[in-house]
């Protein structure tokens, strides 16, 4: 298959500092298309990633997976795009588009497992695939979105994960009007999880450990914030909310949050801690209460996500810089030091 070298920044090693290299995407077949990425969301899961913390990292890697970009190229049988088009990929590239799951729309849960947009396995180089640190990539147009063009591009970026990883759980357990809705940890999920959940019209309830992170939360769209940290506030909330969403990577006590819950209410997962996290039998068993997990979303869902966003003029909370500032701003990820996403200017790797 005929390929283009192009620039990106990676790393060649779990401690090596991510640097400017040059990979091979492939030219655009049939039903590809190319996209000149503008802007890319630095997820934490980059991270994770690029320093093995997950293992079964393939070196050399290029992170990334919250590209938005314009539309350069098509193959022939391109029918959803056209050059020019705003675009945009998340998570995933593709999937087996065989099995139950992806036949009934959910590819993020492929039985063969999707193909990730970096670190994954591509079918057509017979390589791993690079993400979205740079300057182009190419995709098949069933799993490239569309863009609303009134949000702000770089500030849309992070809903390819971040959005659709908070959306997903969301619709999925039915939030909105007449219920009360948790959500633990205020940071790139987290706050995303408060904008969403409050304009699908539930009332909100921001759980923190962190005193300074109060007002930013009710600005953010909270009508109550609870103090984990405070028992008193903790136990004047107990069995008063319908469904939590557990934003939290850090290990922690998720038997507190289950408290808070009524009968039959979920919490669901979507952080990712390092380790297993003990819950007690009793957190769960006297209310029927549920622990679930959920990952990303499907392609389906992360458009309904973006339509949704562009009606509401939703997007992230962003601190943007240049691709050479990458380094800085994982040790500054690491220590909490963003509100609350990153998010690269591609035009400081191509300039």
């Amino acid at each position: 298959m005929r390929t283009i070298s192009v620039k990106a920044f990676g790393t060649d090693a779990p401690a090596s500092a991510l640097h400017q290299m040059q990979i091979d995407r492939r030219e655009t077949t049939d039903n590809d298309v190319e996209i000149d990425i503008l802007y890319c969301g630095v997820c934490h899961s980059d991270l994770h990633t690029a320093r093995n913390e997950w293992r079964g990292t393939v070196y050399p890697n290029v992170p990334g997976h919250e590209i938005v970009g314009r539309v350069t190229k098509v193959g022939p049988n391109v029918s959803k795009f056209k050059v020019g088009d705003l675009a945009a990929v998340g998570c995933m590239v593709d999937s087996c588009r065989e099995c139950e799951q992806c036949k009934k729309g959910s590819e993020q849960y492929c039985e063969k497992g999707n193909i990730q947009t970096y670190n994954g396995a591509d079918k057509h180089l017979n390589k791993q695939t690079f993400g979205g640190y740079s300057e182009r990539i190419v995709v098949d147009q069933d799993f490239v979105l569309r863009v609303p063009a009134n949000l702000d591009l770089a500030a849309a970026a992070p809903l390819l994960c971040a959005g659709v990883t908070t959306w997903s759980p969301l619709k999925h357990w039915q939030v909105g009007p007449g219920q009360k809705v948790g959500i633990v940890g205020i940071g790139g999920l987290g706050h995303m999880g408060v904008k969403l959940a409050k304009a699908m019209g539930a009332h909100v309830v921001v759980i923190t450990t962190s005193q300074s992170k109060v007002e930013d939360a009710k600005r953010l769209g909270a009508d109550e914030v609870i103090l984990s940290t405070d028992e008193a506030q903790m136990k004047a909330h107990a069995n008063t909310l319908h469904f939590v969403l557990d934003c939290v990577s850090a290990q922690h006590d998720v038997n507190a949050y289950l408290k808070l819950l009524k009968v039959d209410g979920t919490l669901a997962l979507v952080g990712a801690p390092e380790h297993p996290l003990p819950i007690a039998p009793f957190s769960l068993i006297p209310a029927r209460k549920n622990f679930a997990g959920s990952t990303i979303g499907s392609i389906q869902e992360t458009q309904e996500m973006l339509d949704f966003c562009g009606e509401h003029n939703i997007t992230s909370d962003i601190e943007l810089i240049n691709m050479q500032d990458i380094n800085e701003a994982y040790e500054r990820l690491l220590k909490g030091e963003v509100k609350y996403r990153f998010v690269i200017d591609m035009q400081s790797l191509k300039g």
